[in-house]
C-alpha cells in the first residue's frame, strides 16, 4: 500500500464507524429506524423510512448478497441474514437486516447507517437495487 494510502486509514476506519448493538430481530421484527434520514425499513410507517418488504426468501437474497462487491454477510440462520455494506470510496459501513416472515411469505428488510446523519438515499436505492435483482 502506497504512504498516502496508509496515511488515510486511520480516516477510512472512523468512516466504518461501530457495529450496532441494537441490531437481529427483537419482539418478532427487526429495530426501528432513528429518527435520522439514513435508515429504512418494511416496519415503517413513514414516508422517509417506509419501503416494502421483498417478495423473496433468504436464499434468494444471499444470492443476491454474493454477487455484491460491497456486501458482506455476517449473521445467518433460518429466518434472519445481517450483512454490511462498504462503500468502495470512503469505507463508510452500513448494516442491512433481512427477516424472513412465513406467514405471508416474504421478507422484511431493514437498511441503516452506522454513522452520519443523511445518506442521500444510498439505503433505499441498495434495497430497491437488491429487489430489482430477484
Amino acid at each position: 500500500m502506497k504512504k498516502s494510502l496508509l496515511a488515510l486509514l486511520p480516516f477510512l476506519t472512523a468512516c466504518a464507524g461501530e457495529p450496532p448493538q441494537n441490531i437481529g430481530i427483537r419482539d418478532g421484527s427487526l429495530t426501528a429506524c432513528p429518527e435520522s434520514p439514513n435508515c429504512v425499513s418494511s416496519y415503517e410507517n413513514s414516508e422517509e423510512h417506509s419501503i416494502a418488504a421483498l417478495d423473496a426468501n433468504l436464499t434468494q437474497i444471499q444470492q443476491v448478497l454474493l454477487a455484491m462487491d460491497e456486501a458482506n454477510i455476517v449473521e445467518q440462520s433460518s429466518n434472519y441474514l445481517y450483512a454490511e455494506f462498504t462503500s468502495s470510496l470512503m469505507g463508510y459501513v452500513d448494516d442491512v437486516e433481512f427477516l424472513f416472515d412465513a406467514a405471508n411469505n416474504t421478507t422484511q428488510v431493514r437498511s441503516a447507517s452506522r454513522v452520519g446523519y443523511s445518506d442521500m438515499g444510498a439505503n433505499r436505492k441498495r434495497i430497491e437495487a437488491i429487489r430489482s435483482q430477484l
